[in-house]
């Protein structure tokens, strides 16, 4: 009887801190749009962090731009907060896409716009993060990273 009150009480202990913590990354995170963190995508190949400079968008969604476009890029076409079909429409099919959850996606009760992103990978182009939609929606997202690369090798 006496282990189960403790078990209770530091089952509670922990429920308070992991809730406590959610609340703080929630007050932290922005409500409509999505500015992507500071780390790139897994994988993603990206140039020095001086390279980069945050952009204000389409729709006031803000983004970074990486690096510097290849000549006859297609990349320089995009703005950011684009949707990835109008992106799609515009430059073409990418070599290699594919979508991951991000830490947003775990907090209780955040129904913000970058619970997910998307990454499309192009040869000789670069990487394009997209914020929004669900894992498997490519119809949805909204452009938030432009990271050029002439030396991408087109896989993730």
């Amino acid at each position: 009887m006496i282990t189960n009150r403790y078990a209770f009480a530091a089952t509670a202990v922990v429920v308070i801190f992991l809730l406590s913590g959610c609340q703080t990354a929630q007050k932290s995170g922005g409500t409509q749009s999505a500015a992507p963190s500071a780390k790139a995508a897994p994988g993603a190949k990206t140039e020095s962090p001086a390279d980069t400079r945050v952009v204000k968008g389409i729709n006031g969604w803000e983004g970074e731009i990486s690096g510097k476009p290849a000549p006859g890029s297609k990349f320089t076409k995009l703005q950011i907060g684009m949707g990835m079909k109008q992106v799609t429409d515009l430059i073409g099919q990418p070599n290699d896409h594919g979508s991951y959850v991000t830490g947003k996606a775990w907090i209780p009760f955040y129904f913000g716009s970058d619970r997910y992103r998307h990454e499309m990978v192009y040869k000789g182009q670069g990487r394009l993060i997209f914020a929004g939609g669900s894992v498997g929606d490519y119809s949805s997202g909204h452009l938030i990273s432009i990271i050029h690369n002439d030396r991408e090798s087109g896989y993730r």
